[in-house]
């Protein structure tokens, strides 16, 4: 069963759809006590990274993902903003988030660079991470962000997209992992990828450093 989280800025009902369409086994989870029985969870997100943040403490979230994600290794995905948070520090909102990989998130900037970065565009892999040995070579997925993350570890990223330079687009470590890109909106190759998740064993995400 796949707990996808939904709170003030997700988008958990898309995600949820594309799940679904998949036959695969999820459900909705707005608080940690309607997670108890899951065996994986998805963290979506649209908006701000300090609003995501504000939601998710409130609601209990942040020390019950601690628990269950960093200590008892529980596969975790994040999409588009459940991508930033992971990191120690974003600068939209000035906020502290999750703090699970070293790294701080910035907003995009260079001369005539449009922002927010936004359409399809290639991701190349760049781990040996079996998520990441899942990414199809030069397939395209569907962005929508004004910011990315600048992970301090080069192990950590998973995937790079180039869109003025290059950014991590597909980060990884242990049993997290997070695309930058909406996964659910990325038609067959978006979904062949959330397929890959919903099937990654623990004992292979063991074999891999973990947060």
């Amino acid at each position: 069963m796949i707990g996808v989280i939904t709170y003030q800025t997700g988008n958990a009902q898309s995600v949820l759809f594309a799940l679904h369409h998949l036959g695969l086994e999820a459900r909705l989870v707005a608080t940690p006590d309607e997670a108890a029985d899951v065996d994986r969870l998805i963290l979506p997100g649209v908006g701000a990274a300090d609003v995501t943040m504000a939601s998710l403490r409130e609601r209990g979230w942040t020390e019950h993902l601690d628990r269950v994600v960093r200590d008892d290794g529980l596969p975790f995905l994040g999409v588009c903003v459940g991508l930033q948070v992971l990191f120690q520090h974003s600068a939209e909102g000035d906020v502290d988030c999750l703090g699970w990989l070293p790294g701080d998130v910035v907003r995009f900037h260079g001369e005539g660079l449009r922002v927010p970065h936004m359409g399809w565009n290639a991701v190349r892999p760049q781990s040996q991470h079996p998520f990441a040995r899942a990414l199809p070579e030069g397939a395209h997925f569907y962005f929508v962000n004004s910011f990315h993350a600048l992970p301090a570890q080069e192990s950590d990223v998973a995937g790079v997209t180039r869109y003025g330079a290059e950014f991590a687009s597909v980060v990884a470590r242990g049993n997290v992992m997070a695309t930058q890109f909406h996964i659910e909106k990325s038609g067959p190759v978006g979904l062949a990828l959330l397929t890959a998740f919903a099937q990654l064993q623990p004992h292979e995400l063991a074999q891999v450093p973990a947060c």
